[in-house]
């Protein structure tokens, strides 16, 4: 059958020579519409319940919303995982779903159970879905600058301008704001005040709410002309606030609201600070990628809307980048793409040198961009995106994609040197090639099998390999089917000229006169080269028992990602101080770029940090601009010998990372010791004596138990 469709290809060198322009044209369609990313999404499908329950502690956000709610989702449909985590008047109910569910199935089945769980929950209280992002959906992240603003203005101009803008980006799932001011009008009341009026507390807020509100009444017709009846009441600032009737005294006159208040505009209550470069807070936002968005396209976008904004923004703000992924995604693919490109003019040297006849060296290196597109069609067609996995594929498969054509051209070579002088090259070509190309191409698909385990893989080992083993199997595919089809009508094409012997090839008489005494003597002496084989896998029992294992390696992001924290209890006061105090410590190394802080949580769902726990970015310079000698992870030592503080326990990592962590383990770091039982009090006990005994285990840079306990509180009985 491969025989036959040889012999096919040959004769109708025409259509083959479309069909592989047509191949062409798609798979260059398909490079240039291929998401591009850093590494693959290895997140969870996963759905984030948010609710909010002001003013409330922990404890009774646990006991009347956290656990309502987590208990009900336990029971929705392919839910393998349900984490709840409780903070001061909010409350975070992660749902993570099995392999391979669909985010929005998931969501819909969630909201469905949400309708029932919010029966049990306060009045008052509404659980919401976060955002369609995936958790490493963090792609973009910038500040808004004003020397002349206050952070309570810039802050209003993220929260109702930038913010706005950049959610209409495409592929932007949320823009959550960080750091600065919101305003809000404060009413203070006046104890003693009330009590003279006898006016209680609930009527303040009834009052308010009655007066701020427009309403409307029917049409009337004036002269011929229709006029719309309306009522204006909503309250436009403090003189508004102040002139709200209260009651009427015995005597007629009004009580106002400012009779009894005091009345002003403030800031809201902050459980979230930024700050850059140690030069004090600044106000931040967070751009979320939508899950199975192309995050280069995503960040192109959110540019294109910055420089829009750009002419619109008030005198003197301007908005500057802290954290850009493209960054990364554009250093991964080009060292990537470089390295494919190199590989390739290896490749083809290597065909030219052995050949010793360019014209047969072109059938090998044109099948090989032909061979890499056939495999970005068969990417496209899967949805799977560049990035290092996927075209790491690509690059294993070059090197056996090209073997299939050099044999089939030096078979062709054997054949065409047994021809007399003068006889057509057209039927040995056939032959030669009709000879060797069945058990070439089933020499490749073999390789293609060979990775078919692969693709049995799960939950984050499939995402992470699942691409490489899908790239190279369409590499190899192609590689196989361009060896039967492409191939020979090239040789017709290119096989032409003089044509030199093997033999008088002068790289090929060095390798055979240096093979054939190690061939001779290993055939002479057949048992002792067994043993020696034996004994050099034995050899290698001693070094494989000593390597250390690790999921994935680890991957240079160009940013570090400097994660402390401290004891619970810490105001947003000393917060900010010993924020400052970090960034400032970190710039003060040449190496270090800018560097952007947040202690507690931006006003997302994704992030439930609480004010004890700091993030901060720190972008590094281009390791060209590096003191000689430096390296990522001496200069990591050295930042963790600074910031060594009293009461702080750092961790260090990197933000891709970070995420990916996270979402595998439910805490910061990649390795925890969970402790489960009844009593608080003793878990935090036993949670303690485990980090005394972790952080002696060699190799442990930090360890840090979450505490349970140790909030402040006023009680009132």
């Amino acid at each position: 059958m491969i025989g036959r469709l040889i012999a096919f290809s040959a004769r109708n060198r025409l259509l083959v020579l479309l069909a592989t322009l047509m191949l062409t044209g798609i798979g260059i369609w398909s490079l240039i519409n291929t998401p591009l990313d850093a590494l693959p999404d290895l997140s969870d499908t996963q759905v984030i319940v948010y609710t909010e329950y002001p003013g409330q502690a922990p404890q009774v956000v646990e006991d009347q919303v956290t656990y309502p709610l987590a208990t009900a989702l336990l029971a929705v449909p392919h839910a393998k995982v349900v984490r709840g985590f409780s903070n001061f008047a909010v409350s975070f109910v992660y749902v993570v779903f099995d392999d391979g569910t669909d985010l929005y199935w998931a969501r819909s089945r969630v909201l469905e159970y949400l309708n029932f769980a919010a029966k049990r929950l306060p009045d008052g209280v509404t659980p919401t879905l976060g955002p369609d992002a995936s958790g490493v959906g963090w792609v973009y992240e910038y500040v808004v600058l004003g020397a002349q603003r206050t952070l309570a203005e810039l802050r209003s101009i993220q929260d109702w301008l930038v913010r706005y803008q950049l959610i209409t980006a495409k592929g932007v799932a949320e823009v959550a704001s960080v750091g600065g001011f919101e305003r809000q009008y404060q009413v203070i009341v006046d104890p003693q005040k009330l009590q003279a009026f006898g006016i209680p507390l609930d009527k303040i807020s009834d009052a308010i709410r009655a007066s701020n509100q427009d309403v409307g009444g029917r049409t009337i017709e004036l002269t011929e002309t229709e006029y719309m009846i309306r009522g204006r009441g909503y309250l436009r600032g403090t003189d508004d606030l102040g002139a709200v009737v209260l009651k009427a005294s015995p005597t007629g006159t009004p009580v106002l609201l400012h009779d009894v208040a005091r009345i002003q505009l403030g800031p809201d209550e902050r459980r979230g600070i930024a700050e850059m470069n140690g030069d004090g807070e600044v106000v931040g936002g967070i751009a979320l990628k939508r899950d199975g968005a192309d995050a280069l396209n995503t960040i192109g976008n959110i540019k294109t809307k910055l420089e829009q904004l750009k002419p619109g923004l008030p005198d003197g703000v301007h908005v500057t980048p802290v954290y850009d992924r493209s960054e990364l995604i554009g250093r991964a693919i080009h060292t990537l793409t470089r390295t494919l490109i190199e590989e390739s003019l290896i490749v083809a040297a290597v065909c030219v040198l052995f050949l010793l006849h360019a014209r047969s060296a072109l059938v090998a290196i044109l099948t090989l961009p032909i061979g890499v597109l056939i495999a970005f069609a068969g990417m496209h067609a899967l949805g799977i995106g560049s990035n290092i996995m996927s075209l790491g594929g690509i690059a294993i498969a070059l090197g056996a994609m090209v073997d299939a054509a050099i044999v089939m051209i030096e078979n062709a070579h054997k054949h065409v040197e047994r021809l007399k002088p003068g006889e057509p090259r057209g039927a040995a070509l056939i032959a030669a090639a009709t000879e060797v190309g069945p058990s070439l191409f089933f020499s490749l698909l073999v390789i293609v099998v060979s990775f078919l385990p692969v693709f049995a893989l799960e939950d984050q080992e499939g995402r992470l390999f699942k691409p490489l083993a899908y790239t190279k199997t369409f590499a190899m595919a192609g590689g196989a089917l361009l060896s039967v089809t492409l191939v020979p009508v090239l040789m017709l094409l290119f096989v032409r000229g003089r044509i030199i012997p093997e033999h008088r090839n002068p790289i090929n008489r060095v390798l055979i006169w240096l093979y054939r005494p190690v061939i001779g003597a290993v055939l002479k002496a057949p048992v002792l080269t067994v043993l020696l084989a034996a004994l050099a896998l034995a050899a290698t029992a001693w070094p494989v028992s000593r390597l250390g294992s690790e999921f994935m390696p680890a991957l240079n992001e160009g940013t570090l990602l400097y994660m402390p924290v401290t004891l619970p209890g810490l105001s947003v006061t000393k917060a900010a101080e010993l924020l400052q105090t970090q960034d400032r410590i970190i710039k003060s190394f040449p190496e270090v770029e800018s560097v952007f802080g947040k202690a507690g949580r931006a006003n997302t769902a994704t992030d439930p940090a609480p004010v004890e726990m700091t993030e901060t970015v720190i972008n590094l310079k281009s390791e060209s601009e590096w003191p000689a000698g430096m390296t990522i992870e001496k200069l990591q030592a050295e930042m963790d010998q600074a910031l060594r503080l009293p009461g702080v326990s750092n961790a260090w990592t990197m933000p891709i990372k970070a995420r990916i962590d996270m979402l595998a383990t439910g805490i910061r770091t990649p390795v925890g010791v969970k402790v489960f039982g009844p009593d608080l009090h003793e878990l935090e006990r036993l949670a303690t004596d485990v980090e005394r005994v972790v952080h002696g285990i060699p190799g442990t840079t930090s360890a840090f138990a979450e505490r349970l306990e140790g909030g402040h509180y006023i009680e009132i009985t």
